[in-house]
């Protein structure tokens, strides 16, 4: 839906007016306008500039909601509190709400409630918001993996194999009829062979290649050979994995004094929880 990389105000933004124009559509608030165009002439014909501008009807008047967005690295203080308060008021809005990724001051928020403009924590979730989250599902598994040991090639003539400077994915086993198979897929084959060994059991196969050729396309050379001799292992690892109950929760919305919480995933999917 957003793209995470390079999160800057414009986007927060943007982010904003979508949570808010998502939120807003059961109950028919409508976003009037937002970003640099969306601007509100006051009592004192000062022109405000206001990030999300909403509007609500009961049938008879119109409610009107400026949204301020602070994507700062600072909690928000009183001083900005009152400037958005004297916005509102000036211009006439009914409501006022204030976006900030990092939070508020005590007198910030001290003086919002008593001004009633809504405060908002909007930003990036992390580890701590999710350790108390039902659905969370955490899982203990093992992963098998076959590790190559050595490879020895059967050549004709050794001194000629030594040679040349072998790189596997240059590399290619020519047969007696002419077909040419990458040395890769040999490996391949041999490492599905090692998942029916017991763990940690050092395992070695031949693969008899009579008539065939080495093809080296590095240095376009053909060694003749009699076959192809690997050596591997399976080992097992452990590994802890934690599923979610949503897409990838990306962001976290908090209503200080509304009491909720919304959660923002990548795909813009937005859930409620009470907090």
């Amino acid at each position: 839906m957003f793209e995470k990389e390079n999160l800057d105000w414009k986007k927060y933004e943007s982010i904003t007016k979508y949570i808010y124009e998502t939120l807003g559509k059961e109950s028919g608030v409508e976003i009037e306008c937002y970003g640099n165009n969306c601007k509100v002439i006051g009592k004192s014909e000062v022109k405000h500039q206001i990030d999300v501008l909403t509007v609500h009807s009961d049938g008879i008047h119109n409610y009107k909601t400026a949204i301020e967005c602070k994507y700062w690295k600072d909690k928000i203080n009183k001083d900005i509190v009152m400037k958005v308060s004297e916005i509102i008021e000036d211009a006439g809005i009914n409501k006022g709400v204030i976006v900030s990724k990092k939070g508020f001051t005590p007198d910030g928020i001290s003086y919002a409630k008593y001004k009633n403009i809504g405060l908002v924590e909007l930003r990036e979730i992390e580890e701590k918001d999710l350790s108390d989250k039902k659905g969370i599902i955490d899982i203990k598994s093992w992963i098998n993996r076959p590790e190559l040991l050595g490879t020895v090639i059967d050549a004709i003539d050794k001194t000629e194999l030594d040679r040349e400077n072998i790189e596997i994915d240059k590399v290619k086993i020519e047969l007696t009829d002419g077909k040419q198979i990458p040395f890769i897929k040999y490996i391949r084959t041999f490492k599905k062979e090692l998942h029916n060994i017991d763990f940690w059991q050092v395992f070695t196969k031949g693969y008899k290649l009579d008539g065939a050729h080495l093809i080296n396309e590095k240095s376009k050379s053909k060694i003749k050979i009699r076959g192809i001799i690997f050596t591997g292992i399976l080992t097992k690892l452990e590994s802890k994995l934690k599923f979610y109950p949503v897409d990838q929760i990306w962001l976290i919305m908090k209503s200080i004094f509304e009491e909720k919480t919304f959660t923002i995933s990548e795909k813009g999917v937005i859930r409620e929880d009470r907090i």
